[in-house]
């Protein structure tokens, strides 16, 4: 007997983020919490203790930070999760009833892409449009400045300290998922670029948290994976920071700026190392395994981070060894821990993540595909998926080629053959669990969000006789739509995967779409769609539903007024019902 309330409780009890502080004041805090059933902004004066709810929307609020001098709290405004609008701002210290005020009232509701605010009140905004790509200079009381302009992607990377320097990241070469860098000057002259070449990307993380320091902390891939150097672009230096570690490597500064915070990422779990770059010493922070969803170091050197395993519920700690921000009311019920599996791919080993029921063999089995595709599933807490394993599911959860973490070259592998490439492998580990007695073959779920619903349908079409259900969230259905009615930084994006936009390419978006091979569906397919989501936009999720309805093919629909996911508990939770008693009912469970 399932116990409702069990699973439920995972997504009701109260989660907060990890806070970020105001960097000259660092008593100044804001994060994001469910507390209220939907993610909002709340403030918290470390000195005083009082916690505030900057934000109150129907459909949550989730993009927010603070000024260096921790007066303004800015966050975005969009409507209804469409992503599309204004950036407002409201004083830290104001009471409930202040209103937030559009930050800067000269620029148009846009797409955002980024934000770098200076202590003088100087804000950089990026804005992403029908028009392009362009970042402001918003000083006070002045008219915003255009800094930079053009059709291809762009975002603010990081302003320095002194508000002399400018990062900004563009794929002016036309490979948004290869960035460059270019640091630029207020008046608009460029100081430096930097170009790791064709299919090596760079990424500007922050400058140096010191006045008159022009140093810039940069992600690049040069060996074949995600490692971290410092950028000198006045003094024209490089240093790369080599370390003897598997796996990728992120970076932050230490405040005073003569260290690094390294974010090791390795098999689906994180580690956290401080490295002193004048002596080049590598020194490990003792944290639990499992997953590191954030970290920062406060000023007198202890590090804040958000963690979690796939059995324990997510906590705010601190390497002082205290729980830094608990949210009211009883913590989440734990799960089941996540056993590691490799499988012989066509392309080399598949790691996948399982997750077991009580109860024997063979298993109804889910296989939950990430999204992104630039992204990863961890030993981190699911509630989703720790729904699925209490309903007597075993879930499986695939590093498909695509996957960050394992290296460039297997990122990079779907392009040119976006879908597909995923979809052997996700079938190599299906055929494992099969092969191995863990799943019963005639109770296949294939299912994700975003990239991973856009994967259940189109396995569903180009493997009919391997899955016995779908269930496909926000997915690409139609992918000529999609790309038609899109935001214009996933345009980029696809046109960077499949080499060129589907009038260029008709053929490779023609062989990955879902729609091509909606006639070959024999699975019962439930697809989740936001009506205001512009990543995987309504039209063409309609598009591929008509044909369902034209040849008779058995599917539900369930929309939900919001954009590409919900920051809604209830809603989330009555989506996660549909999903599972969709596929208990075509199971016969």
């Amino acid at each position: 007997m399932v116990d409702d309330e069990r699973w439920k409780a995972r997504f009701r009890a109260a989660r907060t983020s990890l806070p970020r502080w105001a960097r000259d004041a660092p008593s100044r805090s804001i994060y994001q919490s469910n507390a209220t059933g939907t993610w909002e902004i709340y403030t918290w004066d470390r000195d005083t203790g009082a916690h505030r709810q900057v934000t109150d929307r129907p459909n949550g609020t989730w993009m927010g930070t603070t000024d260096p001098s921790g007066t303004w709290v800015w966050w975005f405004a969009d409507t209804d999760g469409d992503e599309f609008g204004v950036w407002r701002r409201v004083p830290f210290d104001a009471d409930e009833k202040t209103e937030s005020v559009p930050a800067v009232p000269e620029l148009e509701p846009s797409y955002p892409s980024g934000l770098s605010l200076g202590r003088s009140g100087l804000a950089v905004i990026g804005r992403a449009s029908e028009t392009g790509n362009t970042i402001h200079l918003c000083r006070p009381g002045a008219p915003p400045e255009v800094l930079y302009h053009h059709a291809e992607d762009a975002h603010v990377a990081a302003l320095s300290r002194d508000e002399s320097l400018v990062a900004i990241g563009h794929s002016e070469h036309g490979d948004s998922r290869h960035m460059a860098l270019r640091v630029l000057r207020p008046d608009g002259s460029t100081v430096a670029d930097l170009w790791d070449g064709p299919g090596k990307g760079v990424y500007g993380a922050a400058f140096a948290p010191v006045d008159g320091d022009a140093r810039l902390l940069v992600n690049h891939e040069r060996r074949g994976r995600d490692e971290m150097l410092i950028w000198d672009p006045v003094a024209g230096t490089e240093q790369e920071i080599v370390l003897d570690l598997s796996g990728e490597i992120g970076a932050s500064w230490y405040p005073d700026g003569t260290a690094l915070l390294i974010s090791h990422s390795y098999e689906a779990r994180d580690e956290l190392y401080r490295y002193d770059l004048s002596r080049d010493a590598l020194t490990r922070i003792d944290t639990p395994r499992g997953v590191i969803g954030g970290a920062a170091v406060r000023p007198d050197g202890t590090v804040e981070f958000a963690w979690s395993s796939a059995a324990e519920p997510p906590v705010i700690r601190s390497t002082s060894g205290a729980v830094v921000l608990a949210p009211q009311g009883p913590l989440a019920p734990p799960s089941v821990p996540v056993e590691d599996v490799w499988v012989d791919g066509p392309a080399g080993r598949v790691h996948a993540l399982v997750s077991k029921p009580e109860g024997d063999q063979p298993f109804p089995t889910v296989f939950d595909v990430h999204g992104g595709p630039t992204a990863q599933d961890e030993d981190s807490f699911v509630a989703s998926a720790a729904a699925w394993v209490d309903h007597g599911f075993a879930v499986v959860r695939v590093n498909y080629r695509g996957s960050t973490g394992y290296g460039s070259k297997w990122r990079d592998a779907i392009e040119g053959r976006a879908g597909l490439t995923e979809l052997e492998d996700i079938k190599a580990v299906r055929d494992w669990t099969v092969s191995s007695g863990l799943s019963d073959p005639a109770r296949l779920v294939l299912t994700g969000g975003s990239w991973g619903g856009f994967l259940a349908l189109l396995g569903i079409g180009t493997q009919p006789d391997d899955w016995s259900v779908a269930v496909a969230a926000v997915p690409v259905a139609d992918y000529v739509a999609a790309y038609e009615d899109e935001m214009e930084g996933l345009q980029a994006f696809d046109r960077s995967l499949f080499g060129g936009s589907p009038d260029e390419v008709p053929d490779r978006y023609r062989e990955s779409s879902p729609i091509t091979y909606v006639s070959q569906v024999k699975a019962p397919v439930l697809i989740l769609a936001g009506e205001n989501d512009p990543r995987c936009p309504i039209r063409q999720i309609d598009n591929y539903l008509a044909r369902l309805d034209e040849l008779g093919l058995s599917h539900k629909v369930y929309r939900y007024d919001a954009g590409h996911g919900s920051l809604v508990v209830e809603e989330r939770i009555k989506q996660m019902a549909a999903e599972i008693g969709f596929a208990r009912k075509h199971l016969g469970m």
